[in-house]
C-alpha cells in the first residue's frame, strides 16, 4: 500500500532577506525555521533543504541496510549513518556522502561494504536523488 507524507513551508520575503517555516504535517513533529543564510552560510539555529535531505537519506539508507543484512541472515545490532549533503550556491547540491558504522555479528568488512553499497543503490531516497553523486564509506566498528 502506498503512503504519502506531507510537509509545507510558509515563506515571507525575498530569497536573501526572507525566511520560512517548514511544518511536518503528517507526523506533527514540529515546525523548523529556514532562510537563505542558514542554507548558504551558517545554520544559526535554522535548518535547510539540504539538512532535511540528509536526515531523510540517513534514515532511508539505515532502513535499507538493516533490511538487506537481516535478509542475508546477518541482522545488525546497530547502525550509525551520517549523510553529508553539500550545497554550492549557484550550482545546487553537488554531492552526498554517506558514512555508516555498523555492528553486525558474523559479517566481515567486505560483506558489510557490499551490503552497504547495495543499500545505497536501492534505498528509495538514493533512487530519488540519482542526479547527484552519492559516495559511501562503510566500516564495521
Amino acid at each position: 500500500m502506498a503512503t504519502t507524507r506531507t510537509a509545507h513551508t510558509d515563506w515571507e520575503g525575498d530569497l536573501l532577506k526572507g525566511s520560512g517555516l517548514v511544518t511536518f504535517d503528517s507526523s506533527g513533529i514540529g515546525e523548523y525555521a529556514v532562510s537563505w543564510p542558514s542554507r548558504a552560510e551558517s545554520a544559526n539555529g535554522k535548518t535547510s533543504p539540504e539538512e532535511l535531505i540528509a536526515g531523510a537519506h540517513s534514515a532511508c539508507f539505515s532502513m535499507a541496510l538493516s533490511h538487506g543484512l537481516a535478509g542475508a541472515g546477518t541482522p545488525p545490532t546497530r547502525l550509525n549513518t551520517k549523510a553529508d549533503v553539500t550545497f554550492q550556491p549557484g550550482e545546487g547540491i553537488t554531492g552526498i556522502h554517506l558514512t555508516v558504522t555498523g555492528e553486525v555479528p558474523g559479517l566481515d568488512q567486505a560483506g558489510f561494504e557490499a551490503a552497504a553499497q547495495d543499500a545505497k543503490k536501492n534505498c528509495p531516497v538514493s533512487q530519488a536523488l540519482t542526479g547527484t553523486t552519492i559516495t559511501l564509506t562503510a566500516k564495521l566498528g
